[in-house]
């Protein structure tokens, strides 16, 4: 399957990043695998058994999904005995599931850094787009039944915490627009997600950060600003408690520059 450029495994199954040449083939086996690949490709599903054979040397993403993890999440979907969950092998990638990929492919190669935590939120995230995107065609009436993601309010806090994730978000008042009171919302997003609502706001601002960092040279200023806060420092301190190098640093290593000066500098020029 090519060339492997980085490999993870945990109970969510296995993630590789690899360099594909023409003709070369990836293969999912006992369990189902996306492979996401560069740019505006599409996103390419395969059943268990089935194989992607690459038109043109590529990078590509392979997420190999246990089926643990998938029922976990989704039994109505990924039923065990269900050996094609997805009916397309191929579907147009959305923005959002561009920006993920892109993401992920940033941070498994910046992989010092990247905390298991952080991965399996992405992977959900990316599991929970897929099904909200391609798969509710097919299942409709039962696509969530028996979900973590069953509840219509925590789905729809979860969208509106995507569509903007800034650290000025009142909770209380998302609480109340998804009609739930403040401890009910609490539980049952902690419930749905293994996230209370500020930690999984805080790993969607470090994902839109790093997005900024690694993809456009937008100043850090400007992406302090943009994700809600107040200063840059306060954004350098965020940053650095969540990924364990300030800013300048990420962007740094993501560009694949190796720079030796003091990192609190850049972080208050940039």
């Amino acid at each position: 399957m090519g060339r492997t450029v980085r490999l993870f495994e945990g109970r969510f199954g296995r993630l590789v990043l690899v360099e594909l040449g023409a003709q070369e083939q990836v293969h999912a086996h006992d369990d189902p695998a996306i492979v996401l690949q560069q740019g505006d490709g599409d996103v390419v599903f395969l059943n268990p058994g089935e194989i992607h054979i690459a038109l043109d040397a590529s990078r590509v993403v392979v997420f190999h999904a246990a089926g643990s993890w998938l029922r976990e999440s989704f039994p109505a979907v990924f039923a065990e005995e269900d050996r094609r969950p997805f009916p397309q092998s191929r579907e147009m990638v959305t923005p959002r599931i561009r920006q993920l990929a892109e993401t992920l492919a940033i941070e498994v190669l910046n992989d010092r850094f990247l905390s298991p935590e952080r991965l399996e939120f992405m992977l959900q995230e990316l599991l929970l787009s897929i099904v909200e995107t391609y798969l509710a065609r097919r299942k409709t009436s039962t696509l969530w039944q028996g979900s973590r993601f069953e509840d219509t309010r925590i789905r729809e806090a979860i969208a509106l915490l995507r569509a903007h994730p800034n650290k000025d978000l009142n909770m209380d008042d998302l609480a109340t627009r998804v009609g739930l009171s403040r401890s009910r919302f609490y539980d049952l997003f902690q419930m749905c997600t293994g996230f209370s609502p500020r930690a999984y706001l805080d790993m969607l601002c470090v994902e839109t950060a790093i997005s900024r960092l690694s993809s456009t040279r937008q100043k850090i200023a400007d992406v302090a600003a943009e994700l809600g806060f107040s200063a840059q420092s306060n954004f350098t301190r965020f940053f650095l408690n969540q990924v364990g190098v300030p800013p300048s640093k990420y962007r740094r290593a993501a560009a694949g520059q190796q720079a030796d000066e003091p990192e609190s500098d850049p972080d208050s020029r940039s």
